[in-house]
């Protein structure tokens, strides 16, 4: 499998396609002719969007891994899997349910479907997981402390099943993507967020990174500066900094 050659009717599969960065790149994977299963909690959604097979799965779900393999044997098969569920918030005060909603959905929830999508390739014996994760995981984020911790759980995850599919000799192939500031749902409220980012733009950046089968993709260029600035800063000064 090529899943550059983007012409040749390859099948996607889309989690968290009802609106934002999901949205974006399922447009555009239909465009370059994909034909393509979509997935969300609300699936009244994802029927705009024309793909060949829609699903509503929530992906904190015990059923949801079954669900996503109704919408693969629908679909035919897949060839890409893109994962772009997830939640988000600003923490400050700890409240409870925050943090462990946010587990829930990014740690839990991101296992479990990854999980499925690559026992579905490990049968097959090759395909495409490509994710969003985020920027956040490269430092911890006082501000966003269980979002901060799943999307560094994220990355390391995907890093393990990329190194165990080597071990395996399976054609795997992963693409982490990690965006910074989006406007999308996921960061409306009061708060100014800087270096915002279009999701057009960054859904066009993603299927940019899926064709040239990058491992990861940091998006943009100035967020590629921070985190590797970031990086650099010892632990002594970081948790010392006020963000």
């Amino acid at each position: 499998m090529k899943t550059e050659h983007v012409g040749c009717a390859k099948r996607a599969v889309v989690i968290g396609a009802s609106s934002g960065i999901g949205r974006e790149v399922a447009r555009l994977l239909l465009e370059e002719g994909w034909t393509l299963g979509v997935a969300a909690r609300r699936v009244d959604l994802l029927e705009s969007i024309g793909a060949a097979a829609t699903a509503g799965i929530d992906v904190t779900q015990e059923d949801a891994a079954e669900q996503l393999r109704s919408l693969i044997d629908r679909l035919g098969g897949m060839d890409l899997f893109f994962y772009a569920s997830g939640i988000g918030k600003q923490n400050r005060e700890l409240h409870e349910d925050i943090e462990l909603a946010t587990m829930q959905t990014n740690a839990v929830g991101f296992t479990r479907m990854i999980g499925e999508a690559y026992r579905y390739f490990a049968e097959r014996g090759e395909g495409h997981i490509a994710a969003i994760t985020s920027i956040a995981g490269t430092m911890g984020l006082g501000p966003a402390p269980a979002y901060s911790a799943t999307k560094a759980m994220q990355n390391v995850y995907l890093q393990s099943l990329e190194q165990q599919a080597n071990a395996r000799g399976l054609r795997i192939r992963f693409t982490d993507i990690r965006p910074g500031f989006v406007d999308t749902a996921l960061l409306s409220g009061d708060f100014h967020y800087p270096m915002m980012l279009r999701p057009e733009r960054v859904a066009r950046e993603i299927v940019k990174a899926i064709k040239a089968r990058k491992h990861i993709r940091v998006i943009d260029w100035r967020y590629r500066l921070l985190t590797a600035l970031w990086r650099r800063i010892p632990n002594c000064i970081w948790r010392k900094i006020k963000l």
